[in-house]
This record gives structure tokens, sequence and C-alpha cells, in this order.
């Protein structure tokens, strides 16, 4: 579940005098999730219309190999924006992280180009047997790597049908293995020079990209928070940070977060940056436009609250 710790914007903001004179010529440097791509190119283009004077370098990601290269590798980034919020909670904290800012939403959906192999039929209740024909092929992201790999995963579930005596989800989990991608976008050129008919994406990467999708029941795209209890009987087993430990995502709705981590080099550029994203209303526009609007309540949730509160 996700809980709410409402920090007013000031609070959030107070270290940070946002004056172009004190943006110092130092490189801002952005992990982001591979579904952000888009959007935050955009952003940083605003962003740097804003700041000249503060440098910017972003890396698309998946969200789980982002916050492994930060434990792992110790890699001092200054912003950390996820796919999935509770990488945050589970992953970087409390050595790398002890707040985050949800922003956005997002769904699941089956996405595909006019050149599909049977693009002219497939529709929002076929969907299922048109990918397991045999001469169908689809891609999907690694679920050890990215959110929507595991996500995908847990839409099969949900979808909960039984096919010729195996269950959907064994049957999806048994096909196309080959085209597992470590990211979602690294699905886009795949779909594009045909090599995949379908790919399992984000509907804001479809919608950037201008390409076909399906509206897919709210009881499986994971993208209505009210369905929240719903989501929760779909869960998949992803590998975590050690080598023999084994995480369980719990199927819930879709929800971006960003934080600055412990360990930021930039903290005051960070803050730049994330007022311009999460509060001015260029940055808002900006996101808007691009596909990925800020939606969710803007509010600093604090991870010592949390976990203090569970101990009580």
């Amino acid at each position: 579940m996700l809980y709410f710790f409402i920090i007013g914007i000031t609070v959030l903001l107070s270290s940070c005098n946002f004056n172009r004179q004190d943006s110092e010529q130092q490189t801002l440097k952005i992990i982001h999730a591979g579904s952000l791509s888009y959007p935050f190119h955009q952003l940083v283009n605003a962003f740097r219309e804003e700041y000249p004077l503060v440098k910017v370098q972003t890396e698309s990601i998946g969200s789980v190999a982002g916050a492994r290269k930060i434990i792992d590798l110790n890699f001092k980034c200054d912003i950390y924006a996820t796919a999935d919020y509770t990488l945050i909670e589970t992953m970087l904290y409390p050595s790398y992280a002890r707040w985050y800012v949800p922003f956005s939403t997002n769904e699941i959906t089956v996405v595909f180009t006019d050149n599909s192999k049977y693009s002219s039929e497939i529709n929002s209740l076929n969907w299922v047997s048109v990918l397991l024909r045999p001469d169908v092929r689809f891609g999907r992201s690694d679920p050890d790597a990215d959110p929507c790999g595991y996500r995908t995963l847990m839409m099969w579930k949900l979808t909960g049908k039984s096919i010729q005596g195996d269950s959907l989800y064994d049957k999806f989990s048994k096909k196309d293995l080959r085209f597992i991608r470590p990211k979602e976008v690294d699905l886009l050129a795949l779909l594009q020079t045909g090599i995949v008919d379908y790919v399992f994406l984000y509907r804001s990467v479809a919608q950037q990209h201008g390409l076909r999708y399906l509206n897919l029941p709210d009881s499986i795209n994971l993208g209505n928070p009210s369905l929240g209890d719903y989501y929760q009987k779909a869960n998949v087993k992803i590998k975590g940070n050690r080598p023999d430990e084994i995480i369980t995502k719990q199927g819930e709705s879709i929800v971006y977060a960003i934080t600055i981590p412990e360990n930021a080099p930039n903290p005051t550029q960070a803050e730049l940056f994330l007022n311009f994203l999460l509060y001015s209303e260029k940055g808002r526009s900006v996101m808007e436009k691009a596909g990925q609007p800020v939606r969710l309540p803007v509010t600093k949730i604090l991870l010592d609250s949390i976990y203090s509160s569970t101990k009580q």
C-alpha cells in the first residue's frame, strides 16, 4: 500500500534558493526509468532553458537495474526516478534514500503496429488467443531488471484464463523467451522493425511513439488505484539485492516516484530540478504534453515515518 505523509512544499524545498545565479556549474546526474525517456528528454530541454548554468546528464535504465547500480556499484546520482515507488522503499531505504515523491501513474497494455500479424482483428477480448498463435511473436521486458517486466507477469496472472489445461501465465511464460529485453523501451526497436508483432508496454510509451495499443480492462491493466486490493491477488518473484535473495512483488496500481539519494553529489541542483518537475507550471506542462502527466497528489513521503510506525 502507498502511505502518504504530507509535508508542505516549502519544507521539501526549503534548503534550495531557486535562483539562476545560484546554479553552480555542476553536472546533475539523473537515473530514470526507461518509460520516462521521452518525457524526461523534453523536461531536461525545458529545464536547461530555464537554468542554463546547470549541466544535466541522464541515463535511461530499468528501475530495478538502476537501484542495483546505486547499491552495488555505489553510483552517485542526484535524481532517481522510478516506475515503481516500492523499489525506493525495499531497495534504497535506509542507506540510499529516506523519502520519495509519487508523481505519476500508467497502465500496462498490448502495443502493435499496422504491420503486426492480425492487427486488423485483435481487440481487448481476443488478444490472448491472437498472441498465442504459433506464427505470432511478442516481446516483453526482463522482470528482474524492469518493473514493466514484472507487471506484465502480474497482468497475465490477473487475466487468469485456462488454455488447453495450462494457465495463461504458463503459456505466455514459455513463449518467445528470446525477445526479452532489459527495459521496456528496448522493445520498441523489435516492434518497429517487425522482429516481433506485439510488445507489452506502458500506455504512455505507446502514445508517445504513435503506436497502436489495446484498451485493456482496469481489472488487469494495473492502472486503477481503486482496485489496489484486487491487484494484490497477483504477485511475482524477482531477484533481490544479493545473488541468493528473492523478492516477492505484490500486485498494485502503477505509481511512479522520484527521490534525491542520500549520497547525491549535487543536492541543491537536484532540488532545483525536482521543483521544476513537480511544482512549476512549466515543468508540469512539459510532462503533460509528453504523455506523462503529474497526476498524483505531489507529497513527500518519509520512509523513516513508515518504518517507525510499523514497529509500534
